[in-house]
Parts: structure tokens; sequence; C-alpha cells
């Protein structure tokens, strides 16, 4: 289909006004970033708690903000959530309505992790963070009063390449056992050369231009690096054994084929995986609930993954 009249509408403001993926500067995207949260955050439930955080790791502690449900369970499965914002914008405070919306809608407890950002922090440290701070998770689940045996970990873009590297590093030692991936419009190729890339890589938001740009504050050393597994996790030669996924693509994101790949390789290895494709979306809009009604929806599909997932 063609792009939604609800996304062409934002695509046209974000043209008009300057989009955080056309800033080449992190502080100016960091600023961009942040103004649209008000904007795209749509209402949210009441929640028992929020929570904000340090999860002690070896060096420095990563902040964290833990969200729970209303429930009469004292030992809920947990979401660990890694925002997205190309490894150098986003926080907690910018997914902050999503992290509500699952929170509720999955009746799980939601770790949202602060994860050091680029450039100030190159590859692989935001990747170290989300690792340490699920281990602790897995360690420490009676601190926190969570269920220690059903972890789920899950991101959007930049953050659903930290969920997929995650996945696969405690996959391949240390553990935790996790219950289950949520990748949405995941990065996972540095690499990528497709049809996504070629048709939506201008006009939709994020643009080619801004993947180059976020890679090259993410990696220290571009070339060397972004054919590796943890900063692209997509060219990992072994899938087999790694937990059950959702994979959520958008129509109109120059991630998709990237993201849809994984997902077919993924079940190629014997991984348990649903794949959903977003038509008429752009990359980002499961942010956009105040905008875009569709967020809603694949929010929806989320938490009832993570609902199966965790045997609720």
């Amino acid at each position: 289909m063609s792009l939604h009249p609800q996304c062409q509408a934002i695509v046209e403001a974000s043209a008009s006004r300057g989009s955080v993926f056309d800033a080449r500067n992190p502080d100016e995207a960091r600023g961009i970033y942040a103004a649209t949260t008000e904007i795209f955050a749509p209402p949210t439930p009441a929640l028992a708690s929020v929570e904000d955080r340090d999860i002690p790791t070896t060096g420095h502690a990563v902040p964290a903000r833990l969200y729970r449900p209303k429930s009469d369970n004292t030992r809920l499965p947990i979401l660990v959530f890694f925002h997205g914002g190309g490894w150098v914008f986003g926080d907690v405070d910018t997914h902050d309505a999503l992290c509500r919306i699952v929170a509720d809608g999955a009746g799980c407890l939601v770790a949202s992790i602060d994860y050091r950002l680029a450039p100030e922090h190159k590859y692989p440290a935001g990747l170290e963070d989300c690792l340490a701070a699920t281990r602790w998770i897995a360690e420490n689940a009676g601190a926190i009063d969570c269920d220690g045996g059903k972890i789920a970990v899950g991101g959007d873009s930049a953050g659903g390449n930290l969920a997929a590297a995650v996945a696969q590093r405690a996959r391949d030692g240390g553990g935790p056992a996790l219950a289950f991936q949520w990748l949405i419009y995941p990065a996972l190729d540095f690499t990528a050369d497709n049809a996504s890339v070629r048709d939506n890589g201008e006009g939709y938001l994020l643009t080619k231009a801004a993947i180059d740009w976020t890679r090259d504050q993410y990696l220290a050393d571009p070339a060397g690096e972004a054919t590796d597994p943890g900063a692209s996790p997509g060219l990992a030669s072994e899938l087999a054994g790694l937990p059950p996924a959702l994979v959520q693509t958008a129509q109109y994101d120059p991630l998709r084929d990237e993201a849809k790949a994984y997902a077919e390789r993924l079940a190629a290895a014997g991984v348990p995986v649903e794949s959903i494709l977003y038509d008429g979306m752009v990359h980002g809009f499961m942010r956009m609930g105040a905008l875009v009604d569709c967020a809603g929806e694949a929010l929806g599909d989320g938490s009832r993954a993570l609902r199966a997932a965790f045997g609720a």
C-alpha cells in the first residue's frame, strides 16, 4: 500500500522543520529526539509503580527505569528493554510511554536500560551495558521481585540491534537463558545493500545518510567492525539455540529487508519466529502513538507475543 496518511503528515512536517535523522551533531540530534517525545507519546495506563534505579556493573552503574504493572503476582516475568536512537540519542524518557504501555499490556515488569551512548562511548560499551544489566537482573531477580526464569530482551531500531546481540552473547556464554527476543524494526547489518535501503533510503524519515552517520558515531573502526556480529548481529554465522522471536518491520523503512532476512534465518535455524510487516508505516512509528493509530496495534502485537512467551 502507499504511505499511510498519518505517516505522510509526519514525513512532511519533518521535512519542513528538520528531522532528527537530518542532524549531524550528537547534541543536536539528542535535542530534536527528546523534543518529539511530548508530540508523539500517547496517553498511558496507570501502573503500580515506576522506579528509577542504578544497576551495578563492573566499573560503573547503569541507570534503569523499572515499570511494574498492577498485578496480584509478586514475581512477574520481565522484559529488559533497550531504547532506539542510533546508539547516539534516546534514553528512558524518550521511550517512557512505550514501556508503560507494554508493562500494562503484557502484564510484565519492564526494565528500560539507559546504556552508554556514542560517540562518547564507542562500541561495544552500549552492548556491554545491556548485557551486564540483563545478567544482573537474572542473578538478582529477588531484589526487584521478578521471575528470573522468565526474562525477555527487546528494543526498537538500535535497541533491536542490542537485543539481538545480547541474545547471541547470552547463548554463547554466561547466560542468562532467555525466554524471548522482541526485535522492533531492528538495525542488524551495517553492510546491508538491498531493495529497502535503495527504495526507502530517502524521503521516509530514516535515511541512508543517517544510517551511515550513526554507524560512524557508534563504531570506532567502521570498516573493520561493521562485520563483527556484536555490531551487526544479522551477520552471525550460527543462529540455532537463540530464544523465540517477534520481528516487526515497517513497509517504508530502509531497515525492513535486513530484519526480514534475519527472521528468515532464525526460522531456518529452527528458532520459533513471528515476523510482522506493517503496511504504510515508516521507521520509528511505534513511538508515535499520539499521531499514528497503527502504533497501538503493533505494541499490542508485542504485548501479546510477550504474554505467550511467558506463559501468561
